[in-house]
């Protein structure tokens, strides 16, 4: 690599240039920073944050702010791509580009999907919409938490269950030191850069109750960990507003607690495996399944159908005529192709969407 392109970085301090390469002895002198540009075209931040797949995200002045991992995290969406900031130095971000599917070829993806007027308008109403890749216990967690639950309610939970049993995550650069913990096992070229944008991070030390919102709040602490959940009573977890969805939740935090489900093995089995073993927990039927396989597990294939997407299903593509379920998943199953779960998350936006903007004219 051309040593002009160096230059080509240092042009503005929020660049980050993914195919930039530095040679391995110029890795000692990079330092980790707290704010990155990743490079990505056709992502619509606010429609994918907002469409039903996480729980932890709130609209901040422009941004999104949210928690990944033990992260607190600020995503801004600006030209040509996506501007990050953390609350402490990162040496390797690779744990992002995950999470936000940045590398996956949407292009190529839509063109998987079928050639009917329904995808056509849902695609058009919201052609940037990406699928995220979460950790398969908190989307596991989360889902069962939003049985029979409205977005906001299920944000309202989830929330309440952070503050209440999660770990606080840190809201401020340390004195001294670069920050160097779990990501300084990694190399990542990037041009270190200011501290984040007055506002964020800008509190010490995390406080259970900080004077915002309920989900504001929750933004403190990260996700409770199966182990923290099984060792709750019943009672505890109620007290979060959870109501029946408690015993569901606590006896999946068990399973996976005591090795009896191991969810990082399910991405090497079939889908029709990896569901059957997720329906196995109490309270997990197929949406569900569907869902984490979707959303954590990297199963493109899987097509979650809530209420939303049989709506979607039956107007669209079955109006005025009376169809089983059966029959519908069988549709499902069979019509969308290999990438049939982004098609899914493209029809519940678009419903959603739909039904939001006929209720506001």
């Amino acid at each position: 690599m051309k040593r002009e392109s160096l230059a080509t970085v240092h042009a503005s301090r929020f660049t980050f240039y993914e195919s930039f390469a530095v040679p391995e002895k110029m890795s000692s002198v990079m330092k980790p920073a707290m704010e990155i540009f990743l490079r990505v075209r056709d992502y619509d931040l606010s429609a994918t944050l907002d469409s039903g797949q996480a729980f932890r995200w709130q609209p901040d002045n422009g941004s999104w702010t949210g928690v990944i991992g033990r992260r607190q995290v600020r995503l801004t969406r600006i030209r040509d791509g996506i501007r990050a900031e953390t609350a402490r130095p990162v040496a390797n971000w690779q744990w992002l580009r995950d999470y936000l599917q940045t590398d996956v070829d949407l292009d190529a993806v839509l063109k998987t999907f079928p050639d009917d007027a329904p995808m056509r308008d849902a695609v058009a109403a919201c052609r940037e919409l990406r699928v995220l890749r979460q950790d398969p216990w908190e989307c596991l967690a989360s889902f069962i938490l939003s049985s029979t639950k409205q977005i906001v309610q299920i944000r309202q939970i989830v929330a309440l269950l952070c503050e209440r049993f999660g770990e606080p995550v840190s809201l401020s650069s340390p004195k001294g030191g670069e920050g160097r913990g779990e990501e300084a096992d990694y190399f990542e070229t990037q041009i270190p850069s200011p501290p984040p944008s007055p506002g964020f991070g800008a509190t010490s030390q995390p406080s259970p109750r900080l004077g915002g919102t309920r989900e504001e709040n929750g933004l403190c602490f990260a996700f409770p960990t199966p182990q923290r959940i099984a060792a709750a009573s019943e009672a505890d977890l109620r007290s979060c507003k959870m109501g029946f969805r408690a015993p569901h939740l606590l006896a999946a935090a068990r399973r996976v607690a005591d090795g009896k489900l191991d969810l990082e093995r399910l991405r090497h089995l079939t889908l029709a495996e990896a569901r059957g073993e997720l329906m196995k927990l109490r309270g997990v039927g197929g949406k569900i399944a569907d869902c984490v396989l979707l959303f954590a597990c990297g199963f493109d294939c899987a097509f979650p159908v809530d209420v939303w997407v049989e709506r979607a299903l039956r107007e669209l593509y079955f109006p005025r005529r009376r169809v089983s379920a059966k029959r519908l998943q069988h549709f499902a199953a069979t019509h969308f192709g290999p990438h049939a779960g982004y098609a899914q998350q493209y029809l519940f936006h678009y419903m959603r969407t739909k039904v939001k903007r006929a209720g506001s004219s």
